[in-house]
């Protein structure tokens, strides 16, 4: 496990001296006022390009694709499709809420939250805790969720 989580950090850093910034927004940028689901796009553009690191392409359409896919009540199969065929963040989004279901403010709300906090005192929390240690960021405390996890692991905070 360490050994991937090394290879996944070189190959960020790779990224980053080419581009500059790694290519996947990061979890908490919002679309529609919906976390994650710009990042989810993203992975599926990356990947359409043969560019997405590879400890990243076994969960493609889980994890939290699942769930956001779940939220939606949509496909992620079928949105993957729609996104390699060129929809625009805004086209995909219309195209999940109008095809699955359109969420009110309040549970828009409720996801936003859910996900943002996933990690911190939950069901999660002891795969954060693996993840950190993984990574060599167990003594990095200020990290207590998922989505704060993988900004720092993809080099977006220090």
């Amino acid at each position: 496990m360490v050994a991937a989580s090394l290879k996944k950090r070189k190959a960020i850093r790779d990224w980053k001296a080419e581009m500059k910034e790694f290519p996947v927004r990061s979890p908490a940028e919002k679309i529609g006022g919906l976390v994650y689901f710009g990042r989810m796009l993203d992975k599926i553009r990356v990947h359409a390009r043969g560019e997405l690191p590879e400890d990243y392409q076994p969960n493609l359409g889980k994890g939290f694709d699942a769930k956001c896919c779940a939220f939606l009540h949509i496909d992620y199969a079928e949105l993957a499709e729609r996104v390699r065929h060129g929809a625009s963040d805004a086209d995909a989004l219309e195209w999940a809420l109008e095809t699955g279901r359109r969420p009110n403010e309040a549970e828009i709300t409720m996801w936003n939250e859910f996900m943002r906090k996933f990690g911190w005192r939950d069901q999660a929390s002891e795969i954060l805790t693996r993840r950190k240690r993984d990574a060599g960021m167990e003594t990095r405390s200020e990290i207590e969720t998922m989505f704060q996890f993988i900004d720092a692991d993809e080099g977006r905070s220090q």
